[in-house]
């Protein structure tokens, strides 16, 4: 594949990310085109993660009434109700033999190779995932990558100029009663709100707040 074909100027990434801000008020009236929220599932599905498991589900909520009852869930906030689409990040628990050997059956299907050539690739995978259970991180770690997620799904909409705010003051008990969400096999973390700013959310004006470079940032 001709990368070059993909790439964006250094000028059009910094644009984007300064553009973009946790929207707090979305126009209500404004939806996000059929192609361009296409394209944002897609970038959820190419999320990156740790041996690249994907431990998660994205949960696009559209029913009004199930998002009225997310917004009271996540203490009045409006952006359940307001944003074009609304979407609720969750992680799985438990992992382990069966999900990774699906894994591994998915990895042959997609690369044509025999499931029995990937053993090594299995048995260290299963070793990790061994390794954390012990020491009782292993929900915790495939939490962690739910929030990859997250971040690329942030700045794949600020790219096609679409505004989000991701939203971790929700009640996530409440979350998984109300989108029915087995809570032995998964947890509910995060929800992000996609949409268009109102004309009048003030936020929006507000400067960008971040500390210097030279102090998060570090040469060594």
């Amino acid at each position: 594949m001709d990368t070059s074909a993909n790439t964006i100027t250094t000028a059009q990434l910094l644009g984007a990310l300064n553009w973009r801000y946790a929207t707090k008020k979305f126009d209500a009236s404004k939806k996000i085109p059929a192609e361009t929220w296409a394209a944002l599932e897609k970038a959820l599905v190419l999320s990156p993660s740790a041996f690249g498991l994907q431990p998660w589900k994205f949960f696009v909520v559209n029913d009004p009434a199930v998002r009225a009852r997310l917004a009271e869930a996540s203490y009045g906030q409006s952006q359940p109700v307001d944003a074009s689409h609304y979407v609720v990040f969750v992680s799985r628990k438990n992992i382990g033999g069966e999900f990774l050997t699906k894994y591994l059956e998915r990895t042959a299907q997609v690369r044509g190779v025999p499931a029995e050539t990937l053993k090594p690739f299995y048995q260290m995978i299963s070793g990790n995932i061994e390794q954390q259970a012990k020491a009782g991180v292993l929900d915790i770690s495939q939490a962690q990558q739910a929030f990859i997620a997250l971040g690329q799904f942030m700045t794949s909409a600020a790219l096609l100029g679409v505004d989000t705010c991701a939203l971790g003051g929700i009640d996530r008990e409440k979350y998984a009663e109300i989108l029915g969400i087995d809570r032995e096999s998964y947890m509910s973390l995060v929800a992000c709100a996609a949409g268009y700013r109102a004309a009048d959310d003030k936020y929006s004006s507000i400067p960008k707040v971040r500390f210097e470079d030279s102090e998060v940032i570090t040469h060594v």
